[in-house]
């Protein structure tokens, strides 16, 4: 079994079991049809990741890596907050007009910032410092912006990173770890989609920086089920998992903006059958 099923299914059937019923509480997400879309929640759920060891893809059903990694590289290194940047349509509901999703993700990554020594935006300051200051315990980012927020078509979910490195006293080499924050994840529809992906940034940041990929830690404030999709969980949770895919990052790629996602190789991927038309709440 693949370990990130194994936590995957430890987290839902614990949600299942015992998360808070928000049922006939004032929510704000609703379905499609204006029904208002209830959940069961966890507060405070921490799953930890050792990229070292395997790369942490669902076998119980695919994700769909690529497309994952498309849309991280969106956000961190084409720093877009416009859909017509993006090749899916993963945010196609929140887009204006324009393509637009106000001043949210890739936006607030492009924002530049004063430093002692310059001027860089959150992505470029996390290279320098993987770089020059690779011990410093002030390496993160962090897209929660407050005073923007009334001009954010959707508030950010997965919101901060930081970044620690540590020492392989074996091979002497600087191990890069992160720390995931996210306020909000649809168990479901983006668990692993999210982990997925900053477990690729990390590979990706870890590889520019001449460092060892470590773990990721994922910290989720509200991990919760929709009523509509508990069902779902239920079964995806009753298959048999597969081992772990074999991921690989192009070993060519030294600047990270000059990553795509056909720079990422997953082989022995085996999974169970995807779940199709899976409502969301909006």
């Amino acid at each position: 079994m693949a370990y990130a099923d194994d936590v995957f299914i430890k987290m839902c059937r614990d949600i299942l079991d015992g998360g808070q019923d928000t049922t006939g509480e004032k929510v704000r997400p609703h379905w499609e049809d204006g029904t208002p879309a209830y959940t069961l929640k966890k507060f405070g759920v921490c799953n930890r990741y050792d990229l070292k060891k395997e790369f942490p893809a669902l076998t119980l059903r695919k994700t769909a890596v690529k497309t994952a990694a498309e849309e991280l590289l969106w956000i961190w290194q084409r720093k877009s907050n416009n859909i017509h940047d993006l090749n899916a349509h993963i945010w196609d509901e929140w887009a204006d007009e324009t393509g637009s999703i106000g001043k949210a993700y890739g936006y607030q990554m492009s924002i530049k910032h004063q430093y002692k020594e310059g001027m860089f935006d959150m992505v470029d300051r996390v290279l320098f410092d993987l770089k020059n200051n690779p011990y410093s315990r002030r390496i993160m980012t962090n897209i929660y912006n407050f005073q923007d927020l009334h001009e954010m078509n959707l508030y950010p979910c997965a919101y901060s990173m930081t970044f620690n490195c540590t020492k392989n006293k074996e091979t002497g080499k600087l191990v890069l770890n992160a720390v995931l924050n996210q306020r909000s994840n649809d168990v479901l529809a983006a668990n692993n989609w999210n982990v997925v992906q900053y477990a690729i940034l990390v590979h990706m940041m870890a590889q520019v920086s001449d460092m060892e990929v470590g773990e990721l830690v994922h910290m989720i404030a509200d991990a919760h089920i929709y009523d509509r999709h508990v069902p779902l969980v239920e079964e995806l949770i009753s298959r048999e998992p597969h081992p772990a895919p074999k991921f690989k990052l192009n070993p060519e790629v030294k600047n990270f903006y000059d990553f795509t996602k056909d720079d990422i190789e997953l082989t022995d991927y085996v999974t169970g059958e995807q779940i199709k038309n899976i409502p969301i709440a909006i």
